[in-house]
């Protein structure tokens, strides 16, 4: 089996990191990666953001846990306190994708999940674990989003269109099991 097959194989998400953070080599060889992400019609609707702000990545998650904690509904507080109580999983990177929903085309969101898709692929080859995690757009919709927003340099005008945690994981979990019924060869 070559590589790219193989880490397509292997990737499992991780939802549990040492904190350990990724070297700047590695975080660049991912956002670069990301980079190469095709999009229609070549208009690459997105802006890449690496936070690696150790401070910045706990307020955030803290913002998020106490977000859901006043909710009425408990489970997803609940579904994060059994996992470790924290919505960003002690991650040292986080790779926020925003969007641009006004471009020429109307394929801003298929693009920018093509590219999180490259920053997963990425990232396993250099053997870090990731997680996609659509709900790294919480911290953001808090009384504390605009705070975020600006320490984040968030682009005017841009939408939150996915985040990957990136790191070293303390935990390994078998990927998923590749289910042929979901196949149709004709």
């Amino acid at each position: 089996m070559n590589e790219v097959l193989k880490a397509m194989a292997e990737r499992y998400s991780c939802r549990s990191y040492t904190g350990e953070a990724v070297s700047e080599g590695d975080l660049k060889a991912i956002a670069k990666a990301a980079l190469h992400a095709p999009s229609a019609m070549n208009l690459q609707p997105w802006k890449l953001i690496v936070i690696t702000d150790k401070a910045l990545l706990e307020k955030m998650d803290a913002a998020a846990m106490e977000h859901f904690k006043n909710m009425p509904d408990q489970s997803m507080y609940q579904r994060f306190m059994e996992r470790g109580g924290k919505l960003l999983y002690n991650a040292p990177a986080l790779y926020l994708i925003l969007k641009n929903p006004n471009t020429a085309s109307n394929w801003a969101e298929l693009d920018c999940g093509i590219m999180t898709q490259n920053i997963c692929l990425a990232a396993h080859s250099l053997g870090l674990d990731t997680v996609i995690v659509a709900m790294a757009s919480i911290p953001f919709k808090t009384n504390l989003g605009e705070d975020f927003k600006k320490a984040v340099q968030w682009d005017v005008g841009y939408e939150f269109g996915m985040g990957v945690l990136v790191g070293k994981g303390d935990m390994k979990k078998d990927p998923h099991e590749v289910d042929w019924d979901k196949v149709r060869f004709l």
